[in-house]
């Protein structure tokens, strides 16, 4: 039977730098994400998960930085949690393996990685104006695409997987 108390972990991944309108996206993804009592895992620099980071503290949410680097010193100032990995790039697994549903805010190749991981490994991706992806000149649909942040979030949570 599971514990209704216990939280679902959310990822928020995307650019850095990022666009003010993916900010904005990604402030508004972190403050719902706080308010459904969910934990927030990003890569913990700037950008996207600085802004989301920013919107969940806003609400008083727990926000987790998987660091790529060996010093919590660059995380954003947003993160509750900062995980030193020493991995680089590499570290992008664990930022989605971490999590039960994953929410891309933009993003370039690094984004891209992440989003790969996740639909390889069975966790669900929300996109806000991020990647689509084809395969053989037809749309694959894997990323679940929607312009609503509080949408994003919405099926987020409904579809995290234990």
């Amino acid at each position: 039977m599971m514990n209704k108390n216990i939280r679902k972990f959310i990822s928020v991944i995307g650019g850095c730098p990022c666009s003010p309108e993916e900010a904005l996206l990604a402030e508004t993804v972190g403050r719902e994400i706080a308010r459904h009592n969910a934990v927030l895992i990003c890569g913990g620099e700037g950008g996207v998960m600085e802004a989301a980071c920013k919107g969940a503290q806003i609400e008083g949410g727990v926000t987790i930085g998987i660091l790529p680097g060996n010093s919590r010193k660059i995380a954003n100032p947003h993160v509750s949690i900062p995980i030193v990995t020493g991995f680089g790039s590499a570290r992008n697994i664990i930022v989605v393996k971490s999590a039960q549903a994953v929410i891309a805010v933009g993003g370039g190749y690094g984004t891209l990685s992440e989003i790969s991981f996740a639909l390889m490994n069975g966790i669900p991706v929300i996109g806000l104006d991020t990647w689509a992806i084809s395969r053989k000149k037809q749309i694959d649909n894997s990323i679940i695409l929607t312009e609503d942040p509080l949408q994003a979030v919405e099926i987020a949570i409904d579809l995290a997987v234990d």
